[in-house]
């Protein structure tokens, strides 16, 4: 059989885990490439190589030229490519997932489908956000109070606490330098955190579009994940950084952002909610070295039909009868 043209694909048995990865990393002004299994940046200053296996989500910011080979290498990685605007503002491009079997999107499709079981999946996810409240038989209404009153009072709270200057919530997606500073930092910090939570979703082989709680978005579920952290991470560190003297707030609040993800393992965190959330928390792992431990690894690695009994056949196979034309 003759070769095939191009760099081999990356072994799955390499690749880390989602839960393990480095949370993001920033790039701007630079030409990323790719060098066998790694990613580099080159500036003016010299080259530096990153692992794409060990990467979660690569944000291209302004000034970034990608080779057709660096984003290969990332899309089988399973590391989602972010392309952000000015500040780190929009979020355009994400990578595919490694699972070998659909069955974590499948669970969100049926969740998703149903009224009661969207409805009981949205109030599980406002029950992480409320440590101690009961949220059964709220509506979504009555869960949406709740929600916004709880964003108001967090953001009155590190206001006082860190003496900056609050009245609302308020930007222009189109010009990053209109808004307040703390406006700016919460614009940065929450395009980060969209970011890595999409690269987890994709990760896992879930549709970052089926939501529970945002509806009608190509990005409705990562939205949904990562309101269940802004409280811990976006918020008070965008707080931290427009109480402090910065050169450049979107850059600082990215870094500190980071460091808030790596110090308390964001990755792992969110991964085992996104799988209890849709009840599929079974400890399967679907790539990495330790999937090729599971004697049903191959098993899940197979495409299937479906039938409209109910179950699934192999595929592969010529299920042509001569009787189908009598």
């Amino acid at each position: 059989m003759p070769d095939i043209p191009g760099a081999k694909p990356v072994p799955l048995s390499q690749l880390v885990r989602a839960q393990d990865r480095l949370s993001f990393l920033y790039l701007e002004h630079c030409v990323v490439n790719r060098d066998d299994n790694a990613i580099t940046a080159t500036d003016k200053r010299g080259t530096v190589h990153i692992p794409a296996a060990t990467l979660g989500a690569l944000l291209l910011g302004p000034g970034t030229n990608v080779t057709q080979q660096a984003m290969v290498l990332l899309a089988e990685s399973g590391s989602t490519a972010v392309w952000v605007g000015e500040r780190g503002v929009r979020y355009y491009a994400h990578g595919r997932t490694l699972a070998a079997s659909s069955r974590l999107l499948e669970a969100q499709a049926n969740l998703v489908s149903n009224t009661r079981t969207r409805l009981r999946v949205a109030r599980q996810m406002y029950a992480m956000r409320f440590p101690g409240e009961d949220t059964d038989g709220l509506t979504m209404q009555q869960l949406r109070g709740r929600e916004g009153a709880r964003v108001r009072r967090l953001y009155r709270e590190h206001a006082k606490r860190t003496g900056v200057e609050w009245q609302r919530r308020d930007y222009d997606v189109t010009d990053f330098d209109s808004g307040t500073p703390v406006n700016k930092a919460l614009s940065a910090a929450n395009t980060s955190l969209y970011g890595v939570v999409h690269a987890v979703i994709v990760a896992l082989g879930c549709a970052p579009g089926l939501g529970f709680v945002h509806t009608g978005h190509v990005r409705s579920f990562v939205y949904d994940i990562a309101d269940l952290y802004k409280a811990e991470i976006t918020i008070p560190v965008a707080f931290d950084v427009a109480s402090r003297e910065v050169a450049d707030i979107g850059t600082e609040t990215r870094r500190a952002v980071r460091d808030r993800m790596r110090d308390g393992a964001f990755l792992e965190t969110c991964v085992r909610d996104v799988k209890t959330l849709l009840q599929e928390d079974d400890g399967l792992v679907e790539y990495g070295p330790e999937a090729f431990e599971d004697p049903d690894y191959e098993a899940r690695n197979v495409v299937m039909l479906w039938d409209d009994n109910g179950r699934a056949v192999a595929g592969g196979t010529n299920y042509y009868d001569d009787e189908d034309d009598l």
